[in-house]
């Protein structure tokens, strides 16, 4: 089961990969080569050149105040700093829109205040290259927050201690001490938000910039040339390989492991007066921009005016978008369960490597994933519908593309690395003791499964379920290109609706989207809180 799930999710990055160098692209190609290519690869440089440098920034000076300081609110800061995640960009970049335009509330107040007129002052325009990094980065800087935080809650006390004995100040400790050792979480991060930025469509679509995956959508629906989106998808998976193998050679053979088993918690680093105010500054900002202000601006569109087919059309959109999320959830649970169990009971090392292989597809965007999932679907559909037809005489249609079946089947293969991780994890804490127990009571290992790891890992199934639950409510670019006929969510109808410049009616689906992810996010940081401080204490 193992090697045939792995083989399943490998199948769309290997379709990819066969369209590289595939032929009967006719002039599409020397056409978006000779035209768009250019700033296709230009603008995705600036990108990640702009979003790595301020998730790092951001994430890595929250962290660092919440958990080595102690100053007021920083007990909210702690959990309230991940929040921004539960916003997608894409409705981050509709809300800050209708915040800035030019009949917008800050600039209409501008020229009330100042009696100023149209083309007397300058104002910056969010819908630019620079306005999506700045979207960006104060919607993605919890990866990296989330992370170092983890890495600076399990630091090396005995390390911090032996610094302070020999002179060093509280800024020579950071950057000599916490830093390099947080350095492999600080990178997974980075890692994460630069792929959640090469993955976007909504945001590069709706400020007109012009990125690998807005060209392949355009290459797939605008020109209708398959092969032209399988090259610009293997383009950008290209992107993605090189930003991870960057990383681990700009390690070379460094190594971050703790050599000190002091570990007790150490209180904070009190901060009064003005060091505390901008203490307090520092986290309310990327707090404030991340998900204050879009949530406030959601909230007061939906209540003053919202989504005019707010009705039947809204719960139909919201029924479809939990039923896929739910679907996907549960699938991608029971699979990661089977995977993660798998690996414990093998005395083979092929298990945990497989593992590792399916958990690539998160580093995949969902773009990509989309077509190189249509493109065997697609044959296999026709296929099947031409076999059915010839034994009974009646055209079934596309069964697989038809339906949602083959977007689960991309969620899974975009999504199934979170519930693996996260069940690997905790079933790792399990003691290899209680299966030898079971099994001298009698117990084989599907009865051992069932009876005493599965209740052992009823949390951590929760929160990987919940996980998987709010991304799939998020996808955008995979929802858009596989989605059935007549088959619309609430992702696909905020994008839409702020499309047509109806960012009023789409704030209805975007809130909803909003508070879905809200709760789950909160409990996730609260729970790693929690699993740090008893590392420490133990």
């Amino acid at each position: 089961a193992a090697l045939l799930i792995a083989a399943l999710a490998a199948a769309p990055i290997a379709s990819v990969w066969a369209n590289l160098f595939a032929g009967g692209t006719g002039d599409t190609w020397s056409h978006l080569a000779a035209t768009v290519l250019p700033e296709y690869v230009a603008n995705t440089l600036w990108l990640c050149l702009g979003v790595g440098c301020g998730v790092i920034l951001v994430g890595v000076s929250t962290a660092w105040l919440v958990v080595m300081h102690d100053f007021p609110g920083r007990h909210i800061f702690e959990w309230a700093l991940v929040l921004p995640l539960a916003v997608p960009a894409y409705v981050m970049a509709y809300t800050y829109t209708d915040l800035l335009q030019f009949v917008g509330p800050v600039q209409s107040g501008l020229r009330e205040s100042f009696g100023w007129e149209a083309g007397e002052y300058w104002f910056p325009d969010v819908r630019t290259l620079g306005g999506a990094i700045v979207m960006f980065i104060f919607v993605l800087y919890p990866y990296v927050y989330l992370l170092v935080r983890t890495a600076f809650l399990e630091r090396a006390t005995g390390m911090l201690e032996a610094g302070r004995s020999l002179g060093l100040g509280p800024w020579e400790s950071f950057f000599r001490i916490s830093l390099p050792l947080a350095r492999p979480a600080l990178a997974a991060g980075a890692a994460l938000a630069l792929m959640e930025t090469l993955a976007d469509y909504g945001t590069a679509a709706y400020f007109a910039v012009q990125t690998f995956t807005t060209g392949i959508y355009r290459a797939w629906f605008s020109l209708g040339d398959r092969a032209a989106a399988a090259q610009l998808s293997a383009a950008l998976l290209s992107f993605v390989v090189l930003v991870l193998l960057l990383e681990r050679m700009s390690r070379g053979r460094a190594r971050f492991h703790n050599t000190t088993g002091r570990n007790r918690p150490q209180p904070g680093r009190r901060l009064s007066g003005f060091k505390a105010a901008i203490a307090m500054l520092v986290c309310a900002l990327p707090l404030l921009i991340g998900f204050l202000v879009p949530a406030g601006i959601l909230l007061d569109m939906a209540l003053t005016e919202g989504d005019a087919q707010f009705g039947a059309r809204f719960l139909q959109l919201a029924g479809n978008s939990f039923t896929l999320a739910a679907l996907t959830a549960l699938l991608a649970v029971g699979i990661a369960v089977l995977l993660a169990y798998s690996a414990r009971m093998s005395r083979q090392g092929w298990p945990q490597l497989t593992n590792r292989f399916v958990g690539l597809g998160y580093a995949v965007p969902g773009s990509v994933i989309a077509v190189g999932v249509l493109i065997p679907v697609t044959r296999l559909d026709n296929w099947l519908a031409a076999w059915v037809a010839s034994w009974s005489g009646v055209n079934p249609g596309l069964l697989l593309t038809g339906g949602i079946a083959a977007l689960v089947y991309a969620y899974l293969v975009r999504f199934l690395a979170l519930a693996l991780q996260t069940v690997e994890a905790s079933l790792g804490k399990i003691k290899p003791s209680m299966d030898d127990a079971a099994r001298s009571l009698g117990l084989g290992q599907g009865a051992t499964l069932r009876r005493v790891h599965l209740p052992l890992l009823r949390g951590s199934l929760l929160t990987a379920g919940l996980l998987v639950f709010v991304d799939v409510m998020k996808e955008l670019p995979a929802t858009l290109v596989m989605r059935p006929f007549n088959f619309d969510t609430l992702a696909t109808q905020a994008y839409t609706l702020a499309s047509d410049e109806r960012l009023a009616e789409a704030s209805t689906a975007a809130l909803a989207i909003v508070i879905v992810g809200v709760l789950p996010l909160i409990a996730v940081s609260r729970q790693i809180a929690k699993g740090a401080a008893r590392t420490s204490a133990c």
